[in-house]
């Protein structure tokens, strides 16, 4: 057992790390998940210029991603849904409506050529690693130089964590990597492309959550026309909870129309005598046109998950931008000098007549010695020591092109490698006035209607559901069958609820609870008070509860209010152990108690007012009425006729 144990501990470990690192959370260095990456990566590989249909990109994917073609086509046009990274040609679904895209062999795609630019896939820079069948490679994760998970958001769950990162607005997120990089404040607020209101006060820099609503045109009193929707909702979902408030009676509606097509348009017409100022508290309350979204910036980092804020994530990337660019031109300066040090060696070898000397030798050893020495006046001329590779490239000079060599140019080349050079040696200087440039130069490319703000924040004041919802609900009692609740038949009306009320109820044995507004639920027989459990009506109700001790027989009394409660909880109002004679709400009222039958007990009843008695905490102990043994109870009625008492 402890063997099989270990194993299952083991196992669950390793399932756990996958569903982590390669299918939920997002990589923090680019932003995508596994399969995401999968894609770009497979679109970047093979990309001519051309659209390719989806299928067929979906089968390349394969090559690099082990969970099939569905869970590949699906995150593709979820991907170019976000109008960044992949054009787009046929039916890709629609954002507004909910609808789905076409079939994969339908509809086509092509990388855009902003990818390259954002996306890093040199291999010095960028790490690859074989794929699961070791036959190709792929990139753990790309260099990208701007922050991809706040700009594309991200929603997983893995094994006892999950992630929900909104998306921001492009143009925002390099502003506020420029002034990180200049070291100003910044702060950034999430954009939607289904567009809305959003409220960002307790958006907590990612960690906290936004209220969002859809936008309404009012200025029609007896219809109401929603033109953006809020986050999460499309047309067809918000169009289904209106129907439903609207059949519950929480909205007072005559029609609802969608006509959402590449716009949102749905117009909810009012039943007559009903205005919209009347009904849009209710909307916002009872159905999708408002939602409160939970926000958790949880990424993988380092290999391990990591919970970040939205600042973090900008200067994480700040500084890896700076690093990119760095590399990149470090990179290049090194090709530079491999190429002036190849354009050296050849004007040296063609200049000095260094290739004459090889035509006396005749072993190979004696040709690449030849060539050796032929340099050795000239080594202060060089950039580096002389290497095989070098001579191999020399001796690989095509006869005609060393007869027709031209000295002007290479001198033109190797004054251009060293501009070239002297510009890269003084751009290192100020890398971060580099990655500003560069931050100006990708906006640029960016400016277009799809990249404006399509979000609107606002200050949004949330609407209490309780409060716009009328208490229009009969709770019943059925004496008969005992139960009690607001889909009970017959019986008798004891108030009207609302569905977020709370229910106090009391049963003859002294025995209460408190529970939300039941549909149908079995209290017993003789229910001796049903009320509402706020505090206002709590503190109006002055229970009076008579009990007595089984072992002594004396009676006691108990008047108390309730201040405090647990929900579904039986609670009883006597010690444990005593017998409850009497349960009463009223103020005033008189009693009489029959005492047990003894020699000398001259005075078998006697008559008490209950308001001689002072209030006590519930939890108080009652007070002995009589050091007599009470054999039962008789109660003032209601409604006592001709003043009696009894």
């Amino acid at each position: 057992m402890a063997y099989v144990k270990n194993l299952f501990d083991q196992n669950f470990i390793q399932y756990a790390s996958y569903v982590i690192r390669d299918r939920a959370i997002p990589e923090i260095t680019d932003g995508l998940k596994p399969v995401q990456r999968r894609i770009i990566h497979t679109l970047i590989k093979t990309d001519d210029g051309h659209f390719t249909k989806v299928a067929n990109v979906c089968g390349k994917v394969m090559a690099y991603h082990p969970h099939g073609d569905s869970s590949i086509y699906t995150a593709l046009v979820n991907l170019a849904n976000k109008e960044l990274f992949i054009d787009k040609q046929g039916n890709f679904g629609n954002l507004f409506t909910g609808d789905s895209a076409s079939a994969p062999r339908y509809i086509e795609c092509r990388l855009r050529a902003i990818t390259k630019e954002i996306l890093n896939t040199n291999p010095k820079i960028t790490q690859y690693v074989d794929t699961y069948d070791s036959r190709d490679v792929e990139p753990v994760a790309f260099g990208a130089k701007l922050p991809l998970v706040l700009i594309l958001g991200a929603e997983g769950i893995a094994v006892g964590m999950s992630t929900n990162i909104l998306s921001h607005n492009i143009h925002e997120v390099i502003e506020a990597e420029r002034k990180c990089l200049r070291g100003e404040k910044f702060h950034l607020y999430p954009d939607f492309p289904t567009g809305g209101l959003i409220d960002v006060s307790d958006y907590q820099d990612g960690l906290g959550k936004i209220v969002t609503r859809a936008k309404m045109d009012t200025s029609d009193q007896k219809k109401i026309v929603i033109t953006e929707l809020p986050y999460g909702s499309t047309s067809e979902s918000l169009c289904e909870s209106v129907e439903k408030a609207a059949k519950n009676g929480k909205v007072k509606i005559s029609s609802i129309q969608d006509y959402t097509s590449d716009k949102v348009n749905i117009e909810i017409n009012l039943q007559r005598g009903v205005y919209t100022k009347d009904v849009i508290d209710a909307l916002y309350a009872f159905t999708e046109c408002e939602q409160t979204v939970y926000c958790n910036l949880l990424v993988i980092k380092d290999n391990m998950p990591v919970q970040m804020t939205c600042t973090q994530v900008i200067q994480h990337h700040s500084k890896q931008l700076v690093g990119i660019l760095k590399q990149e031109l470090e990179i290049e300066k090194q090709d530079l000098l491999d190429k002036l040090h190849l354009r050296t060696l050849e004007r040296i070898f063609v200049e000095e007549r260094i290739y004459k000397k090889i035509e006396e030798m005749k072993t190979e050893e004696a040709v690449i010695n030849a060539v050796y020495k032929g340099f050795i006046p000239f080594k202060s001329e060089l950039i580096r020591d002389i290497t095989d590779e070098d001579v191999d490239h020399l001796l690989k000079i095509p006869i005609r092109r060393i007869s027709l060599y031209d000295m002007s140019k290479n001198k033109q080349e190797v004054q251009a490698i060293n501009d070239r050079i002297k510009e890269i040696n003084k751009t290192l200087k100020h890398l971060v006035e580099y990655a500003i440039s560069w931050l100006d130069a990708i906006e640029k490319k960016l400016d277009g209607e799809d990249t404006k703000r399509k979000t609107q924040l606002t200050n949004i004041k949330t609407v209490d559901v309780k409060a716009v919802t009328k208490r229009d609900m009969p709770l019943k009692y059925d004496e008969k069958s005992g139960y009690l609740g607001t889909d009970v038949s017959g019986g008798v009306e004891l108030l009207k609820v609302t569905p977020y009320d709370k229910i106090l109820y009391v049963r003859k044995s002294g025995i209460w609870s408190v529970s939300e507004s039941p549909k149908k639920l079995f209290v017993g027989p003789e229910l001796k008070h049903c009320g509402l459990a706020d505090k206002e009506s709590l503190s109006k109700v002055l229970f009076t509860i008579i009990y007595r001790d089984p072992e002594t027989q004396f009676a006691y009394i108990k008047r108390c209010k309730i201040a405090a409660f647990i929900m579904n909880r039986d609670y009883f109002f006597a010690p444990d152990g005593m017998e409850v004679l009497h349960v009463d709400t009223r103020k005033e009222f008189a009693f009489a108690l029959n005492y047990v039958k003894k020699p000398r007990l001259k005075v078998l009843t006697e008559k008490f007012k209950a308001s001689d008695y002072e209030e006590k905490s519930l939890k108080a102990k009652g007070v002995r009425i009589a050091s007599k043994e009470v054999a039962g109870i008789l109660v003032q009625p209601k409604k006592p006729e001709n003043g009696e008492l009894f």
